[in-house]
Formats: structure tokens, sequence, C-alpha cells
């Protein structure tokens, strides 16, 4: 059995993402895969038995024995639910895990205003494109908002910008309008849509291209620099596809950073 067991753990508003990257030799590797992934739907009224049973149900789908966990890190943009799963991790896995906030080492200065503003995903999402691309360099993450984190040539944290979501969006046209209805995000056949769905789908899918496009145009004039856009998050690859400035699609971009954050912060004894 590998010396260690890193479980991370990414809380989103909508979704959760959970990944194992497992160390044969107890040692820092510079390139790790992830061993498993799991995406589950975010339960704010969810209790730590409910949480537990559910992990539990998802190491043993693939044959994996929760006690194998030796570490866990967890970043997490929905307060109320780190103590339940800190009850969780104590539980299953006999261990508190370490939470991504203020005093973990990132090696990433932050030129942020009040950096305790910043979500954590945002701080790892940085950390890890700086690590993989080098600076300057602007990750985008499609999630419940769709997010631009910009790091300077130097390995600075400059700041960002915060759009709503592209479902949140489509949310919004559903609850306040009577005659449209949510669609599939996909490419419809022309952008002027003949039909209510494809007229939303060209809206959405080519809204947000167009979106993405400008605004890493304003960021890259501001940065007097021609900087690397990538993107992750649930929609990225499509979003990507209709894009002319996402530059690389990296799925699991957030566990990746958490991933390089265990490592900085791991004991120097282990």
């Amino acid at each position: 059995m590998p010396q260690t067991v890193l479980l991370v753990v990414d809380i989103g508003n909508t979704n959760i993402s959970v990944g194992i990257f497992d160390y044969e030799s107890g040692k820092i590797a510079t390139q790790l895969e992830l061993a498993q992934h799991w995406r589950i739907s975010t339960h704010r009224e969810q209790t730590s038995d409910e949480l537990s049973i559910t992990l539990r149900a998802l190491f043993e789908q693939e044959n994996r024995d929760a006690g194998e966990v030796t570490d866990i890190i967890i970043s997490s943009v929905v307060p109320p639910l780190l103590p339940v799963w800190e009850r969780a991790c104590s539980k299953l896995f006999g261990r508190l895990p370490q939470i991504v906030g203020p005093g973990m080492k990132t090696g990433m200065p932050l030129r942020y205003e009040n950096p305790r503003e910043v979500g954590a995903d945002r701080i790892v999402n940085a950390v890890a494109a700086f690590k993989m691309f080098g600076g300057p360099i602007i990750a985008v993450d499609f999630g419940t908002a769709t997010t631009f984190d910009c790091v300077s040539k130097s390995g600075e944290y400059l700041g960002g910008v915060i759009c709503p979501g592209i479902h949140i969006s489509m949310d919004a046209l559903f609850d306040r309008t009577s005659k449209l209805q949510r669609v599939e995000i996909a490419r419809p056949k022309s952008v002027i849509g003949k039909t209510t769905t494809s007229a939303l789908q060209s809206g959405l899918l080519y809204g947000y291209a167009g979106m993405v496009d400008s605004m890493v145009g304003r960021i890259r004039e501001e940065l007097e620099d021609q900087a690397r856009v990538i993107a992750t998050g649930g929609l990225a690859r499509r979003i990507a596809e209709e894009s002319s400035v996402i530059q690389e699609v990296v799925p699991f971009l957030t566990l990746e950073g958490l991933r390089m954050l265990y490592e900085k912060n791991r004991a120097p004894s282990r």
C-alpha cells in the first residue's frame, strides 16, 4: 500500500470535487496523476454522518478502503460546511484535514487590498496555474461563478474578475421569464437561433465565449503582456472550443493545486 494517500477536497457552492493522490514512496513527486476523482452535489444541510456514508460509498465503489487515507487538504467557499467535513474526516479517516486559508504557505505574494477576501479556490487555482505554466497567466474557472485570476510573470497574485456563472444566468432567465426554459449548453446550428432553445444556446455559449475573449483582452492590456490563458471547471472545454484566447484546458486544476499546497506545507518529518 502507498505510504501516503492524500485526499483533496474542493467545496464549491454547487459541487464538491474530491480526489485521491497516491504517493508510492512517500516522497514528493513533481508530476502525480489523480488515482480517483469524484464530483458530488453541495448540500448545506448535510450532516457529518450523511457525508461519511457518501464518502465510504465512493471509496467502496473504487474498491478502496477509507482507512488508507493518511492526509487530507480542503479548500472551501462554503464556510458552514467546513465543520461538517472536519467531523466526517475525523470519524471516517481518523484525522483532521488541513484547511486552505490564512497562515498556509502558498509561495505566492497576494497583491490584494484584503487578502482574506480572496476565495480559497481562487488562490489554489492561481498557485497551480503558475507552477504548471509559469507567468504571466490568467486562470479562468467556469464554476458557479466564472472567475479570472491573474498571476504576474514573477508569480504574484494580482487579483481578478468575478462574473455570474453560465448556469446562474440560465436559472435567472428561467425564474424571471414565463416562456423560457432551461436548455442544454450545446452548440446551436447557427448563431441566429431559429427556435427559443437554439436562441438560448447561442446566447449562453457564444455570449460567454465572447465575454471571456473580451475580458482577457482588457486584462492583457492592463498587464501589458500577452498572458497565457488556461481554463478549468465543468464547462471549460465547451467554452474553450468557441473562444479565441483559451490555450489550455486543465480539468482538475483546483485538485492539482491542493496537492501542490499540501506538498508545500507538508511536515518536514514526513
